[in-house]
């Protein structure tokens, strides 16, 4: 209820949307784009590459080349959420977004000319190009939203990213379809299609205020952060709010923005790293980017018809929309900690479950759609668990001094792994088959054990708070030691 109370007070929803338009929606659309107009791109590939050269490449090379156009994504992301702390600090959250946006444009012009010229390097640097920007966009968007999120709804409305970034993989499920733009005259703007979004927010954010902690921490413009709540969450004097900050704004002892070397040197923030790093190496190698960009290959792997496959897709995009509105529904009252191990330790079976009947496949008709349902409740926990948790948790495990160093450290970890993944993937899927979803479910339950063990809560915490739980952990802590944070170790 406090939610919705908030909603209708002022401009936040209004601003969700916006923000979603240029952060996690477009880098949901991209990752999935990808997906259904693959046949046309390996043959454009293929015929690029013969009328240039005047022989057919190898069916190594355009294995080579379309792995290249999949993962030079990641690289861009990469650098655009390395380049999160240098822009947002110089620019400030909004300007940083709004200048995002403009490179965007510049991306989809290209990709739209590389038919015209003939010329597969292009979808690789629009590709590039997308990846930077959806990279940058989508730390932006966390940062943005978590610094605007009241403590007591900082979870529901910071969910919004997973749902939002899920409602994009979905759009661009839909717009894949033959009957859409998954036609091979229209696959290259289908992949450009992130663009128009984009224009929309270039246009309405604005009219909306900067982030409020980033105004009152970093700037200390504690007047300027009154009107910014006041804009957003209705009228109020937002005592508590502003009391929380200042707070913070006190412990930092005017501490500037820490750089990345700064926070791993740091002891302090031991734990908050290893749970970041081990959280999105775990998100990335736990099969489901694997789903997402390579699913036309993976169920004709399967055995489904062709023509059917699109649609399969399809439901298991929507799968994953819904369980994040649901994970929205709990993820304040539950917490972080049980969805999260919960979501992986069920995965870790799923997984296991799809690999013995992609193994089996031939022996029954119906063992393929069984792989098509194990898939659907392999997206649907992990819709309901770490996809609706993490934008919440990132923004929680740091105080505002080594927020956007953070960032930075979890956009290296989540697109190095994805480039990973999405280099490697083709190759594994034509060597092991089925057993090379093996890999995923153990990673899936060495996670799960981690933060089932060690993960403390940070339901209805400061971030401040959250900071000294985990200063508070002690594996094998001496006899002298009185007080710890209790675990399950």
């Amino acid at each position: 209820m406090s939610f919705l109370l908030f909603q209708v007070r002022g401009k936040a929803l209004l601003l969700i949307i916006v923000l979603a338009l240029g952060g996690s929606f477009p880098m949901g659309c991209n990752i999935t784009l990808i997906s259904s107009p693959s046949p046309y791109i390996k043959r454009f590939i293929n015929t690029s590459w013969t009328q240039r050269y005047g022989e057919a490449p190898g069916e190594n090379t355009v294995t080579f080349i379309w792995s290249a156009v999949t993962s030079v994504f990641a690289f861009g992301a990469l650098l655009g959420s390395v380049s999160v702390r240098w822009v947002t600090n110089q620019l400030g959250r909004k300007r940083a977004m709004i200048c995002n946006n403009a490179v965007n444009i510049v991306a989809f012009g290209i990709m739209a000319a590389c038919r015209v010229a003939n010329s597969f390097e292009m979808i690789l640097i629009a590709r590039f190009l997308f990846g930077f920007t959806s990279g940058l966009g989508f730390n932006i968007h966390i940062l943005y939203l978590g610094d605007c999120s009241p403590k007591k709804i900082r979870g529901t409305v910071t969910l919004s990213i997973a749902v939002l970034m899920s409602s994009g993989k979905l759009m661009g499920q839909v717009l894949g379809l033959s009957e859409l733009l998954g036609r091979e005259e229209w696959w290259n703007i289908l992949l450009g299609i992130p663009v128009f979004f984009s224009i929309i927010q270039m246009v309405t954010l604005p009219f909306f205020p900067e982030a409020p902690r980033y105004l009152l921490i970093e700037k200390e413009n504690t007047e300027q952060c009154k009107k910014a709540l006041q804009c957003l969450w209705g009228p109020g004097d937002y005592k508590l709010e502003i009391e929380e900050m200042q707070v913070e704004k006190a412990a930092l002892k005017g501490e500037r923005s820490k750089t990345l070397l700064e926070l791993l040197r740091d002891r302090s923030a031991r734990w908050q790293l290893l749970t970041v790093l081990f959280i999105y190496l775990a998100i990335q190698f736990c099969g489901i980017a694997a789903f997402s960009i390579f699913a036309f290959s993976i169920f004709e792997e399967a055995g489904i018809p062709v023509d059917k496959i699109r649609y399969v897709t399809l439901g298991i995009g929507a799968s994953e929309v819904l369980t994040n509105i649901t994970c929205g529904l709990l993820i304040d009252r539950v917490g972080r900690r049980v969805l999260l191990w919960g979501g992986f330790g069920f995965m870790t079976i799923i997984m296991v479950l799809i690999t013995l009947t992609l193994e089996l496949k031939d022996y029954a008709f119906w063992i393929p759609y069984s792989t098509v349902g194990l898939i659907f409740l392999f997206v649907i926990f992990y819709g309901g668990g770490p996809a609706g948790v993490i934008p919440s948790l990132s923004h929680e495990l740091f105080i505002q001094s080594y927020r956007s160093a953070a960032f930075v450290f979890m956009g290296i970890l989540m697109w190095v792994s994805f480039f990973v993944l999405g280099f490697i993937f083709p190759f594994l899927l034509a060597a092991l088959k089925s057993f090379s979803f093996i890999f995923f479910s153990c990673v899936c339950l060495a996670i799960s054990l981690y933060l089932y063990f060690l993960l403390p809560e940070t339901k209805g915490k400061t971030p401040l708070e959250i900071s000294e739980d985990f200063k508070n952990i002690r594996l094998c802590a001496p006899s002298t030691v009185d007080v710890c944070l209790e675990t399950r170790l």
